[in-house]
Order: C-alpha cells, then structure tokens, then sequence
C-alpha cells in the first residue's frame, strides 16, 4: 500500500528562474511551500546563452552577485562582416549556474523546502506529484516552472510543440568587448548564431529550428572556424552546452488537476520570445506572479487564476503574439527555399523593419526590446 502523500500548500516543480521566483514569492507570502528539482546542484548544467537584459539588471540582487561583465550594445549582421547594424540593447552577461544558485538561496531564506535531486515520475489526475524514491507529495496548487518540455504542463494538455534546438561552446575571447555579436543567415533557418562576452571568455552558439537541427555542428563548426580566422576567438573549448527553447508563443498558463490548481511559468508557458529564445526576464517575473497568485488561491481567492492569466496575456501576449508572426513569415521563406537578407532583417529585433506593422512608438520598441 502507499504512503498518504504529504501535504502543503505549494509544490513548485522546476527551481530555475521562474520556479525559483515562484517559491520565493509564495513563501514570502506566508504559505507552505515545498520546491523540487531533479538536479543535484542548483544551476547546473547551464544551458543558456547568460545575457540578461538591464530591465532585470536594476532591480535583481541574483543579477548582481552573478554579474560577469556590463554589455553596452547589439552588432547584428547579415552574411557578413560588412553589412552590420549596431542597436542601444544594453544589459549584463551573467555567471548562469551562480545565478541560479543566488535564487535558490533566497528561496530557502524565505522558508521554501528546496528539495534537490528529487525527480518527478507521475502527475496523477488528482493532482498527487508522485517521487522516483516513492514518495508523493498533494499541494493545494502546484505551479510548473520546468522548462520547455514541462512534465507539468504536459499534465494539463499545454506543451511547448514549437521548438528551436541550441548548441553553444565557451571558448577563450581574444580582445575583450561590451557587444553582444548576432549573426543573421539564410543557412540558419528558424534561428541565428551569437557570440556573447564574458571576461576573457565567450559563449558561441546558434539555434535552429528542430526541422534542421542536423546544421547545428557543421554551422556551429563553420563559425567557430571563421571567427578564428578572424583572431577573434581561440580554438581551445572549455565547454558545451545545448538545450530546446520554445518559440510557440503562449501555450497556456492555467489548469486544474482533480482539486489542486495548476499554474504554468516562464519556459514551461511557453514565455520564452520567440524570435531572440530569451527567457530569463520572462521566467523571473512570470514566476514571481505566479507564487503571489498561488498565496491568493491557498487563502481562498479563486479569482486569483483568472487575474495571473490575464495579467501575464497583459504584459506579455502583444510581444508574443507579433514575435510568433516575424518568425511564421521568416519560416515561410525558408522553407520555400526564398530566404533573403531582406527577409532576416524584418524577422530581427534590431531592425526598423520588425517593427513596421505595428505602429508603436520609440518608448514601447525601447521597452520591447528590453523583454526580448
């Protein structure tokens, strides 16, 4: 016979950043929470990029005691050195697993139960999160903060279906710089190559629409060799990493399982941008709201649901909803074998072009650009 399952107010699954900004806030609330992550070492492995926006530089303290180096601006180009297009897009590259950690810390400080290398086997239909070691656990809500292919979300039918596969390498960083480096090509469809600063370091890698992700080595051999060439990097790797990004836009945030009240952040809804595969920001404040809203529905505000899904559609859906179209457009030219120069500037952030259709104004770019 099984063990009745134990009880709490709050199960957060996942303790990334939005599940770990999720916990935070519940916790702070007042409520019992309990948070779980099949990691042994919060943060670790690192799959990310490690840029954040400055939006979420100013006002994180995890941001701070992670922060590498400050990054001042975007160089995108297209196909070659010579056409380039630099952009105010400033924010910090940060040292992701310390990051995490920074989290996990704050987490435990406000009361969580940070139990790690704990690993989900089964979400019943009652909302019972059963253990790999056989235990289980009923919350009063469970919020899934465990990324793109969420077991979760899979629970109450929204899982991520749109997916870019990454690959990047660390790799030494020859001259020191405060750019962020975006390369736009007709051979990386559904996706682009970057090479992000850190120190005397720096992360190289693309992303390609899963369709294509048998490009990933050679193109991200192809450009580790040219920026080489360039005396830009040098050949010696320090590490590798990967991981899927979801670039669907919104696939839900809300659901129920048996009595127990289910909420969706950050990667695990679907909140990553879909055109820059950025996250964090999304993640921490998604998550944030999340664990304000759980503390509301434990104390007996039903309404508080309603209220997470439409203040996440309110702040997030615009930006979503027009990065999901540029990448649908851009998709379309390759996979009509049309794609152009042209093509990958209107389906880039940096551009005039991105924004044409949509009649905003310089503030509401600056801001969107922020979130991206």
């Amino acid at each position: 016979m099984r063990a009745a399952p134990e009880t709490c107010d709050v199960c957060v699954i996942g303790l990334g950043p939005a599940g770990s900004s999720a916990a935070i806030a519940a916790a702070r609330a007042g409520v019992r929470v309990i948070a779980i992550d099949r990691r042994r070492e919060a943060g670790l492995p690192v799959q990310c990029a490690e840029f954040v926006p400055m939006m979420l530089g100013v006002d994180s303290g995890p941001v701070s005691s992670a922060l590498i180096q400050p990054i001042a601006a975007m160089e995108t180009f297209v196909e070659s050195a010579h056409d380039r297009h630099s952009a105010d897009f400033r924010g910090r590259m940060i040292d992701r697993a310390r990051f995490d950690r920074a989290l996990v810390g704050q987490a435990e400080a406000a009361g969580v139960e940070v139990r790690l290398g704990c690993e989900v086997r089964a979400l019943g239909a009652d909302g019972v999160v059963r253990l790999a070691d056989g235990s289980a656990i009923l919350p009063r809500v469970l919020i899934g903060g465990d990324g793109p292919r969420s077991r979760v979300g899979a629970a109450i039918g929204c899982l991520n279906s749109v997916l870019v596969e990454t690959r990047q390498v660390s790799v030494p960083l020859i001259r020191p710089q405060e750019s962020t480096d975006i390369f736009l090509s007709t051979r990386l469809a559904g996706g682009y190559a970057w090479l992000f600063p850190k120190g005397d370091v720096a992360n190289v890698g693309l992303g390609i629409d899963r369709r294509w992700r048998n490009r990933l080595k050679p193109e991200l051999d192809n450009l580790l060799d040219l920026l080489a060439q360039r005396g830009t990097i040098g050949r010696e790797v320090f590490g590798h990493t990967g991981g899927a990004i979801p670039v669907g836009g919104l696939v839900g945030l809300v659901g129920r399982l048996g009595e127990v009240r289910v909420l969706l952040a950050g990667d695990a809804a679907g909140l990553a941008n879909p055109v820059t595969g950025a996250g964090i920001p999304a993640a921490c404040h998604s998550g944030t709201m999340a664990g304000e809203a759980a503390a509301l529905i434990v104390r007996g505000d039903p309404a508080a649901v309603a209220d997470y899904h439409d203040e996440i559609e309110a702040l997030f859906g615009a930006s979503l909803r027009r990065a999901v179209d540029r990448r649908e457009e851009l998709l379309a030219h390759f996979e009509a074998a049309t794609a152009a120069p042209d093509d990958l500037r209107r389906g880039w952030i940096a551009y005039p072009a991105y924004w044409t259709a949509t009649a905003l104004q310089n503030g509401d770019v600056r801001h969107e650009l922020l979130e991206a």
